[in-house]
């Protein structure tokens, strides 16, 4: 078993509001007394706020571990105590190695030096030594592609640059714990691929690295494990899917499955919605699904009048909220027959391979086939999750960027290898074709 190169017991950080924040200047406390004579016998109000609360942790040497959250769970927090930058009120960590962060845009930046300066100056900073920040300059600035700007002071970059530099420095100069804050949240499509790239890389030679980001496939392709923090706890801890589905729950405000009794289920006196659920193949509830399974959405009804010519329909609709497609039970027994009363179950599936990856709600209705005369229609009932993995069998292939479009097949291809041409041959062929 690998070594715990990270362990943290009952961490927390506190911080104070309202009486640290006023002033100790006289001018300022004479200010507040002119202009409010009674404030100066008030006591300011203290308020404390637990940025982190009793959170424990161990890490092992060579692990990839991703941490989520929603913004304010404490992500950052943790980050910052673990690279020693704030200290825990409570509890304690140790950490064998040595660490590189990458925390915030140009954290760890002198804006008045130069990006040459400032890379040995973080080299520095990092335990590295002059030779071997010399022999990784080359290729860090090739990196961070700021050739051009390299001897030009920081304080002029953009924020691309600068994230660009920090974040190629802190790769490239060899740490053997790697904690990156949203990397992935600055940059274009190009850099964020390259960083996906370098952190699969940096995971392959067996360096340890913390991840925080939004990107769910970006932490889903990379990490074998997570930590799920909400109001500076831990809520869940596990393997990745595992937590990602706790943690999409939570973020698309709706589960992958909705349930109704018979008082309260949406419909009138002819049809009544009972449940809706996003289920696997093998018929196990699920939040998220690696965009090569299918997805079976299922729709459970009780039919209360018999007589009447059903038919369940379902709109997907994508997390920007444009409706993808609709899909009707086209089945022939319930097109031309009456169904009579009692309870139905319907399941659509779509086919692996098909949607791209994101979020995506379920709207449900059931109409008549006659008039379509709408029965019920319940918008935004159920939701989940689609991950495109890296392991080359998806439409992706071994491209780790961004694929635009809403869905994402995995088409047939043909390729013929001709052999070798003579271009003299082809362009006489193509001559005697025209002049015939």
């Amino acid at each position: 078993m690998s070594t715990v190169v990270i362990h943290g017991e009952g961490l927390g950080k506190s911080y104070h509001r309202g009486a640290l924040q006023q002033s100790t200047l006289l001018r300022d406390h004479l200010s507040r007394a002119l202009k409010s004579p009674l404030s100066v016998f008030r006591r300011p109000k203290d308020e404390t706020f637990w940025a982190l609360e009793d959170v424990s942790l161990e890490v092992r040497e060579g692990e990839v571990l991703g941490l989520i959250g929603r913004n304010g769970a404490g992500k950052t927090t943790l980050l910052k105590i673990l690279s020693r930058i704030t200290r825990p009120t409570t509890g304690w960590a140790e950490i064998h190695g040595r660490v590189g962060s990458l925390l915030e845009v140009g954290t760890g930046f002198h804006p008045e030096l130069t990006g040459r300066e400032n890379t040995f100056l973080s080299g520095a900073i990092l335990g590295m030594s002059k030779r071997d920040i010399t022999r990784k300059f080359d290729e860090i600035v090739a990196f961070a592609e700021v050739e051009t700007f390299i001897d030009t002071p920081v304080k002029h970059y953009s924020s691309g640059m600068y994230v660009r530099l920090a974040f190629a420095i802190a790769a490239h100069l060899e740490p053997e714990i790697l904690l990156v804050d949203e990397v992935l949240a600055v940059g274009d499509a190009k850099f964020q691929k390259k960083c996906l790239g370098k952190m699969g890389e940096v995971a392959r030679e067996g360096r340890t690295i913390l991840f925080v980001s939004h990107n769910v496939p970006a932490v889903t392709r990379l990490c074998n494990r997570c930590i799920l923090l909400q109001s500076g706890m831990v809520l869940k801890d596990g393997a990745t899917h595992d937590v990602m589905n706790a943690y999409l729950r939570s973020e698309l405000a709706t589960s992958a499955v909705r349930e109704w009794n018979r008082e309260n289920a949406p419909g009138d006196s002819v049809v009544r919605l009972r449940a809706v659920r996003v289920c696997t193949t093998e018929g196990r509830v699920s939040e998220a699904f690696d965009i090569r399974e299918s997805i079976g959405i299922s729709v459970v009804f009780d039919v209360l009048e018999g007589g009447h010519l059903l038919a369940p329909n379902i709109h997907l609709f994508d997390q920007a909220g444009i409706n993808l497609f609709i899909t009707i039970d086209q089945d022939p027994a319930w097109r031309r027959s009456p169904r009579p009363t009692g309870r139905y179950s319907s399941t659509a599936w779509i086919p692996g391979n098909f949607l791209a990856e994101g979020s995506f709600i379920v709207r449900v209705a059931i109409t008549t086939f006659s008039n379509m005369n709408v029965r019920l229609d319940e918008p935004d009932l159920v939701g989940f999750q689609v991950i495109d993995s890296t392991d080359g069998d998806s439409a992706r292939g071994d491209y780790a960027g961004t694929l635009p479009g809403v869905v994402r097949p995995l088409l047939k291809w043909e390729t013929i290898y001709k052999g070798e041409v003579d271009d003299n041959a082809l362009l006489g062929a193509i001559v005697n074709e025209g002049s015939v």
